[in-house]
């Protein structure tokens, strides 16, 4: 059968898989699934209660949940009728819901829990709020639905085949790091393009695999990994909550699953906090293994003796890593921000295949991935261009795109729009380079920038080496127009317990052992070292250490953990002016 639209990939699925476990979620301590069919009686069934309460074609209705399959089910049966979802994520403030439900006329929302729906009405009190929780005095999706369930589907095959490839299905609002969030038009073929150009690059057995999915499924990333699943017939596993992945991938052992670079440095750091935690022969093994890794390079034959050490490693210390992660993952798609190069040879060296891609919610996402074979790895490019995909490169290094998969526009925002489409090529904003196939990202070129001195200084590439220290958790380089770049830096609580261990005195609370002279001085050695690496403009001469972490309640990270450094900027100004002023 021919695919033209995204809500297609239900009967493909069916005629294809015929899937018992579509979609699964974990309900009373148990793991509850759908199966192909239910997927699609439950679309079919919701998209006649949308006509039924008035939703048609160009209709806007916001999704605001967690991940869920009912998440699916609402998105998939807006779909089939021609109507718009606009997703949101939960953790936007009430401004941004008031912002995005007016500037995109949403006539409908569904949100996931009580607090979503308390700042959803507080947003706008006017609107018909559904609920996937059961939530007194608001109708549950389930009764929302009732109304389709003995309708006429001719009805629905009517809309459904009103839909064409070129609509809109979607206005995605970017969490961006700077002003209001901008609304991304994307339409069936787009996203259809780019999850099919995915799957060939895919290395998990279509309709076998499992998934667990845990990043959030109104950023494009996870979204359309959820088609390109559907597509496959690969079993998708929705986790309970960030803290108990751990748990869901030992109960369900995936084969696979995506994350982003943040979440894959916390993983790391607490396997190196393990370490430190052992004694005697354990921990000297512990940390011959972890050295050894830093050294892999995938796509090389490292030596017999080399490729012997690695085998013992992998016996002794790398297996049990990966039995945390459910023994049978053979696939981590990263993506969103760029992966420590240092992570990625840990990760390889310890079989557990992490392949680095490259995308923007205005392509659909992905742009190019790397395919999930030690000769196809190459450590710091994010792989190879998908099919259909083109890329030049400007002459101030700016990535330019062209393909199927690129945005229709902003919505409302013409303008924005002819700033990043010109001639046919879509302006990443991202500095980057191709090296024969392969694609290289070197910064954010809104991100770089320029000292009093005329020097041009790229962040996240310093911040993503001076990270490899196992000291520091997070870091951002600032000096704009000033005469040498500084640091903001959140230290790391365990690789700071740790090295307070080895001096011997005590760890009492980060905001104490931050004013002690050894360990500002413990810290400025690290700066020092690691200034080795960069060239003499790019160094850092001077540092502050701050003792709460960033986060995304707390507005330091986009909901993908990227840095929102506008805000950080703004936050710390005092303290950025104290580093150059001292």
């Amino acid at each position: 059968m021919t695919l033209d639209r995204l809500f297609d990939l239900i009967p493909f699925q069916i005629s294809q898989y015929n899937k018992e476990v579509s979609l699964a979620f974990k309900e009373n301590d148990s793991w509850q699934s759908y199966s192909s069919r239910d997927l699609k009686d439950i679309t079919e069934n919701l998209s006649l209660a949308f006509l039924n309460s008035g939703i048609s074609k160009g209709d806007k209705v916001a999704i605001i949940s967690n991940n869920r399959p009912e998440w699916n089910f609402v998105d998939l049966a807006l779909q089939q009728i021609g109507a718009i979802s606009v997703p949101m994520y939960p953790t936007i403030t009430t401004e941004d819901y008031r912002y995005i439900f007016e500037h995109a006329e949403v006539k409908m929302v569904f949100v996931g829990d009580a607090e979503i729906l308390e700042k959803a009405k507080a947003a706008n009190a006017q609107l018909r709020i559904y609920s996937f929780d059961q939530i007194e005095g608001v109708t549950h999706w389930k009764d929302f639905m009732k109304s389709g369930e003995n309708a006429d589907l001719q009805i629905l095959e009517d809309s459904k085949s009103s839909v064409q490839s070129d609509d809109l299905f979607t206005i995605i609002y970017t969490s961006g790091t700077t002003g209001r969030p901008k609304g991304v038009m994307l339409s069936h073929k787009n996203v259809l393009s780019n999850l099919i150009a995915v799957s060939e690059i895919f290395t998990l057995e279509r309709g076998k695999a499992r998934v667990l999915s845990f990043l959030p499924l109104c950023h494009i990333f996870e979204r359309t990994a959820s088609f390109c699943f559907l597509y496959m017939g690969i079993s998708i596993y929705y986790a309970e909550s960030l803290e108990k992945i751990g748990d869901n991938l030992r109960e369900i052992k995936p084969q696979g699953f995506n994350t982003v670079p943040r979440l894959l440095e916390k993983i790391y750091d607490k396997i190196v906090s393990k370490g430190y935690e052992l004694n005697g022969i354990k921990k000297s093994i512990f940390f011959w293994a972890l050295n050894l890794a830093h050294e892999y390079e995938p796509s090389e034959d490292q030596g017999s003796w080399y490729n012997w050490q690695l085998k013992m490693a992998n016996k002794l210390v790398f297996s049990k890593w990966r039995e945390a992660l459910g023994g049978e993952v053979i696939q981590i798609n990263s993506g969103a921000s760029a992966l420590q190069p240092r992570l990625a040879r840990v990760f390889w060296a310890a079989g557990i295949k992490v392949c680095e891609g490259y995308g923007l919610t205005e392509t659909s996402p992905v742009i190019s991935g790397s395919i999930c074979k030690h000769e196809e790895i190459r450590i710091g490019y994010v792989g190879k261009l998908v099919k259909d995909v083109e890329v030049k490169i400007a002459p101030d290094g700016e990535i330019l795109v062209k393909g199927p998969n690129v945005m229709q526009g902003y919505y409302k925002q013409a303008d924005m729009t002819s700033e990043v489409l010109k001639n046919g090529w879509f302006h990443t904003g991202d500095i980057g380079q191709m090296d024969g196939e392969y694609l290289k990202i070197t910064d954010r070129k809104k991100e770089m920038f320029k000292t009093s001195g005329g020097k041009y200084v790229a962040p996240q590439v310093i911040e993503n080496k001076i990270k490899e220290s196992t000291l520091i958790d997070q870091i951002m380089v600032v000096g704009e127009n000033r005469n040498y770049p500084v640091a903001l830096i959140i230290p790391s609580e365990d690789g700071l317990k740790e090295y307070c261990r080895h001096k011997g005195f005590p760890f009492t609370k980060m905001s104490e052992m931050l004013q002690k002279p050894e360990v500002i001085a413990k810290y400025e050695r690290v700066m020092e070292d690691m200034n080795k690496y960069f060239a003499k403009w790019e160094t850092i001469k001077r540092f502050k250490l701050l003792p709460d972490p960033w986060g995304i309640e707390s507005g330091e990270l986009t909901p993908t953990m990227k840095l929102k450094r506008k805000f950080i900027l703004s936050k710390y100004e005092k303290e950025i002016e104290a580093i150059y002023n001292s």
